[in-house]
């Protein structure tokens, strides 16, 4: 996937089986989709999937920050690149199932980081198609791809589970960008009629709801020290593929949840879902 680059030498974590076939039963091992992998929240999901131990379909746009994905864990063989166009609609989100159902390994979980660029202006100052704009930006990329691969996963032995991730101030508003923090609660709603709907695939649906800023390189001189990371963000959202309690449909991020890999995924100790989870 690409030499590294000066520094940029990849973290060298240990897992049990990778991206090869299982050493008891001979059979691929399932893979954890990531889509907007090359996004800052993305790309932590993706390292983090790879320190629990599962082989990663990461799927972005062409470009720089998929080539830098590439490059920075080139040495890890459960990484997989999927370059793809867009996810905006049901079109497009079809195109990428029709993709992966050409694929020998089974699918087992996705996680969606899928937004589009922060905007800052008052709801006062912008037309109302600019909402509208956000909606097709930061919602509707949502519905369209969980439409088609919450069936997908419903078509495989064993738990399922589909992930989206969250951003901040979904509960009230975020002074200067409130068309984020309506997209945003849109967002929460949509994961909530998800997390019911999808009971009957049984396919569990959830949300990480990352409730602060992420701290990034770019922005780490006014960063505040309780905004987290994207590995952070990343290890609990992989948190929530293991975790055997009822399933919450949002559940708020918490740095606690993120300070130690999570256990392997997919083990033979994997519990089943319930095809009757409610929510709390």
């Amino acid at each position: 996937m690409g030499a590294q680059g000066p520094g940029q030498a990849p973290p060298k974590w240990d897992y049990p089986v990778g991206g090869r076939k299982s050493p008891v039963s001979g059979i691929l091992n399932p893979e954890v989709l990531v889509l907007g992998a090359g996004g800052a929240v993305g790309s932590g999901v993706v390292g983090a999937l790879l320190e629990a131990g599962s082989p990663v379909l990461a799927v972005g746009r062409d470009g720089p920050r998929m080539q830098a994905l590439g490059e920075h864990f080139a040495d890890e063989p459960a990484l997989e690149l999927m370059e793809s166009a867009c996810i905006v609609d049901d079109v497009s989100a079809a195109a990428l199932v029709q993709r992966l159902r050409t694929r020998k390994r089974p699918l087992r979980a996705v996680v969606a980081s899928l937004a589009g660029p922060l905007e800052s202006g008052r709801l006062l100052d912008r037309p109302s198609g600019f909402l509208l704009r956000k909606f097709e930006e930061d919602l509707v990329p949502h519905l369209a791809a969980a439409r088609h691969l919450i069936p997908l996963l419903g078509e495989q032995e064993g738990a399922s589970h589909y992930v989206l991730i969250g951003g901040p101030h979904a509960e009230c508003g975020w002074s200067g960008y409130g068309h984020a923090s309506i997209s945003a609660a849109a967002l929460r709603m949509l994961t909530h009629v998800l997390h019911e709907e999808a009971q009957a695939f049984g396919v569990r649906v959830q949300m990480l709801s990352v409730d602060k800023p992420l701290a990034t390189p770019d922005n780490a001189r006014n960063a505040c020290a309780e905004w987290p990371s994207a590995m952070a963000v990343g290890r609990h959202a992989v948190s929530l593929l293991t975790g055997t309690e009822r399933a919450r449909a949002v559940v708020p991020f918490d740095a606690g949840r993120a300070l130690t890999p999570p256990r392997a995924l997919f083990s033979e100790f994997s519990f089943p879902l319930s095809k009757r989870e409610t929510h709390s």
